[in-house]
């Protein structure tokens, strides 16, 4: 399912080079990882709480948008819900794809939910595009 999560998110870029942001990126590394082996794709990894120095601080509910400029996708997997407001909040600043890949069975916390499920093999998430 991972697999196939980021190669979704590979395919929007097209072969053309592209900015990602995964937010909230915890200790799970491995959608970050298949996409990070792209050459068309410059990623960053986002969180509250940094693993390692590879994770860039930020807090979302008030988010460094330098990070986020220019950023052609932005997504979050397992944000938890009170976060995915603020996940909305950034794709209208940014103006950036988001794809929220929720926990399984969980409804989004977004109001008016603008967001549109997406089944892409054995993944399935929320997208909104810009």
């Amino acid at each position: 399912m991972w697999e196939d999560f980021g190669e979704y998110i590979a395919n929007l870029s097209d072969k053309k080079e592209v900015k990602i942001v995964e937010v909230a990126i915890g200790r799970y590394t491995g959608v970050y990882d298949y996409l990070n082996s792209k050459e068309n794709i410059e990623i960053l990894k986002t969180d509250i709480s940094p693993a390692d120095e590879t994770v860039i601080f930020d807090d979302i509910t008030s988010p460094n948008l330098e990070l986020y400029k220019d950023a052609d996708i932005i997504y979050s997997i397992r944000p938890p819900s009170e976060l995915q407001p603020y996940l909305i909040k950034l794709y209208h600043k940014i103006n950036a794809t988001l794809i929220i890949k929720p926990l399984f069975n969980e409804d989004l916390n977004i109001k008016p939910n603008i967001m549109k499920l997406k089944n892409y093999k054995k993944a399935s998430f929320y997208i909104v595009e810009k």
